[in-house]
């Protein structure tokens, strides 16, 4: 379990986290959640003993981090996925890793797979995609098998087949008793993942609540209501009987009705009593992003205005009027593709990639690290 109490970082003038306090408990998967500036990266190193506390206190299993005996064997974390060697295969940047604590070169191999980076293990990371670099970290944060794991937006550059991925690997080690504590912006995969909220603005504790009651505690919930679409008088019919009936009647913009204040079978009766035919009475409830929202719309530091810059751009073309369509086109090329690396075909096991031809085909053999073929 991870606990902090009072967590508070000062740099200079500058408060990045105050008096933060909570638990994360083993068993489930916790979200950290907040805007950019928040302070989540800095509450993420200081649990693992990277930037000390001016005041307060984190502890890992009840003791500090840089207490624990032989830490990579108990807790696993994932905060930057380049902090990587360009010059180093993945196979020897995570056997470095185990070298120094203790552990078995098998288990190297063990999570390349898991990952389903068997087949570049020997390519240096530098070639790596963006995807790829996060699953190398993943690789390295399970390497000591932890029953704590942190990650840091763990699903950054990965695609969907990747994504689904991490999420069911987050609720695998979850479901084995361990401590789950994943940083991520994507709100539609947090509902999907985590299954409790850990929500923090200006460095201050927000919210500390399953992702249900968070939703319900920070959204009003509505029905839906439409009507025959060309009969405005049963239009206003209904929404004076709505309202009459203590509901609060607000237009969309596709013609439907919002209301607010009535059970979903109490705006039947009223509608049959007024002798009014629904074509549609649907219930809404507000998702994880716009509970969250509405939430830290306080705590947001970076805001977008408005362009300004209409009226500034000069024409295009030589008449500064339209565009000279007599003058050649850039050609658009396409991206050479990589046959080196490639996600599995549907079916197969999530973890394992799909066959390859070999690398030296395509690839620049200076970007192999050869040397590790007599290992």
């Amino acid at each position: 379990m991870i606990e902090a109490v009072g967590l508070t970082k000062r740099y200079g003038a500058k408060t990045a986290v105050y008096n933060l306090s909570f638990q994360v408990r083993p068993g489930t998967v916790t979200g950290f959640l907040g805007p950019n500036g928040s302070g989540k990266s800095t509450t993420m190193r200081m649990i693992l003993g990277l930037d000390q506390p001016t005041s307060g206190h984190v502890t890992i299993g009840g003791h500090p981090f840089r207490s624990l005996p032989n830490a990579p064997r108990q807790v696993g974390a994932l905060l930057d996925a380049k902090a990587v060697h360009g010059g180093r295969s993945a196979r020897n940047h995570l056997l470095s890793l185990a070298q120094l604590a203790g552990i078995p070169a098998a288990r190297v191999d063990e999570v390349l797979g898991v990952v389903g980076l068997q087949d570049v293990a020997r390519q240096r990371s530098k070639g790596f995609s963006l995807g790829m670099g996060q699953r190398l970290g993943i690789a390295a944060a399970l390497l000591g098998d932890p029953q704590v794991l942190l990650f840091d937006e763990p699903v950054n550059g990965l695609d969907p087949e990747g994504i689904l991925w991490v999420r069911n690997l987050m609720k695998m080690l979850a479901s084995e008793g361990r401590t789950v504590f994943v940083s991520s912006h994507l709100m539609s995969e947090m509902a999907l993942t985590a299954e409790h909220l850990i929500v923090i603005g200006r460095g201050q504790l927000l919210a500390d609540m399953n992702v249900k009651d968070f939703i319900s505690a920070n959204s009003a919930d509505f029905a839906r209501v439409r009507v025959a679409e060309g009969v405005p008088e049963r239009r206003e019919k209904l929404t004076a009987s709505l309202t009459e009936a203590g509901g609060q009647v607000m237009s969309e913009p596709d013609g439907a009705l919002r209301i607010t204040g009535l059970p979903l079978p109490r705006i039947s009766d009223v509608a049959h009593e007024a002798d009014v035919r629904l074509w549609e009475l649907s219930p809404h409830q507000a998702s994880l992003e716009e509970a969250y929202m509405r939430m830290t719309q306080g705590a947001v530091d970076y805001r977008s205005t408005a362009d300004q810059k209409a009226g500034l751009q000069q024409p295009v073309g030589h008449g500064y009027g339209q565009p000279d369509h007599g003058a050649p086109q850039p050609q658009v090329l396409e991206a050479p593709q990589q046959n080196w690396y490639a996600p599995p075909p549907p079916g197969q096991n999530p973890y394992a990639t799909a066959p390859a031809e070999p690398a030296a085909a395509t690839a620049d053999p200076t970007e192999r690290d050869t040397s590790e073929d007599a290992r």
